[in-house]
């Protein structure tokens, strides 16, 4: 699919590596990391390590595809923020980390996700149990890495983490509820994407900032940065898994129709009105009625991806990536922060609205 372009603004201006920059966050990041999870009781530990791709099916030593590190990015860029090394924000990056990852690990098994990083989930291959278990797990341990700190700002930033992991949950929860009606609103739908992906970003985009000691003005404002963020890379996320390429998601072709998401080049492409929009609303109608939805051809869910696209779902959807990209941006104005620090949150900002997987 075409790349989402970020809003122009004329005195904007960055010369950040954005690559070294993601690279930072994980090399920083994944040493705590994997010590966290081999505190894991056999065989979790193993199934872990398979999810963050350390190991192959057969527990061989691997070099997976660990994902875009863009949270680990943003937790240790925030400690910046303060002052601080950027190392003060590694608990946090990790801690969120682990959240992102139990929730993968559900909702890989919710939705029947059979591929996630171009290799077989962790429920198809340790099957739904371990799926369950290991997320449990990577949740607890998410708390314990930032409470064993010991430090006042280690329970702030614990208490705005678990915070945020409810919103996670509640979004997910309304994912599934809303694959079961026939309509769901644009706000509803950003409501939903707000909590299930923008609220971990907005901590992930604070958390550092706060084990470093910034004050609750800080580190609210700098959640705005995170929860728009979210909601600009969700945006994307949702035109990628209508129109990406299978060899850069990882994921089968029209990831989303095969799963009846109501995402937002859906749900904009419903509320729309016109002659494609009341076709597409007839055909999904009449989808969720029939028992064989998953043998239909590459044809037939090509055919629903265009009316999405006739309907102006799509160019929708990437506006509104625009409009939540700017909005974040802006939201920096209001954080005294060295330059070069900023610098890193926009080329951030950017990366995350103008990428292919």
């Amino acid at each position: 699919m075409p790349t989402v372009p970020p809003a122009a603004k004329a005195d904007r201006r960055t010369t950040v590596d954005v690559t070294a920059l993601l690279e930072r966050g994980r090399t920083l990041a994944t040493p705590v990391l994997r010590a966290a999870v081999d505190r894991l009781a056999p065989p979790m530990d193993t199934v872990a390590a398979y999810h963050f791709g350390w190991i192959d099916a057969q527990g061989n030593p691997a070099d997976g595809d660990g994902g875009k590190a863009v949270r680990p990015a943003l937790a240790v860029l925030s400690a910046e923020v303060t002052g601080a090394a950027p190392e003060v924000g590694v608990p946090g990056a990790v801690a969120v980390e682990l959240v992102h990852n139990f929730s993968l690990l559900h909702d890989d098994l919710m939705d029947g996700d059979e591929q996630r990083r171009h290799r077989d989930t962790v429920w198809k291959v340790h099957g739904p149990a371990q799926a369950i278990l290991v997320g449990d797990a990577l949740f607890a341990l998410a708390n314990e890495v930032l409470l064993e700190l010991g430090t006042v700002e280690a329970g702030r930033a614990t208490r705005r983490l678990t915070k945020a992991s409810r919103s996670l949950i509640d979004g997910q929860a309304q994912d599934i509820s809303y694959e079961h009606r026939d309509r769901v609103s644009v706000e509803e739908c950003l409501e939903m994407e707000g909590n299930k992906t923008g609220a971990l970003l907005a901590s992930a985009s604070s958390i550092g900032a706060v084990l470093g000691g910034a004050d609750e003005r800080t580190a609210d404002t700098l959640e705005k940065y995170g929860y728009h963020l979210g909601l600009a890379f969700q945006a994307v996320d949702d035109l990628l898994g209508i129109w990406g390429d299978p060899d850069a998601t990882g994921k089968q072709t029209w990831s989303d129709l095969r799963q009846r998401k109501k995402s937002l080049p859906v749900v904009a492409a419903l509320a729309a009105g016109g002659s494609a929009s009341e076709r597409l609303g007839e055909i999904l109608a009449a989808d969720a009625k029939t028992s064989d939805f998953a043998n239909f051809s590459e044809e037939e869910f090509a055919a629903r991806a265009a009316l999405i696209e006739e309907a102006g779902g799509r160019e929708w959807t990437a506006d509104e990536a625009r409009r939540q990209h700017t909005i974040a941006i802006e939201a920096l104005d209001a954080v005294d922060m060295p330059d070069r620090v900023r610098e890193m949150f926009t080329a951030l900002a950017d990366f995350v609205v103008v990428r292919k997987r």
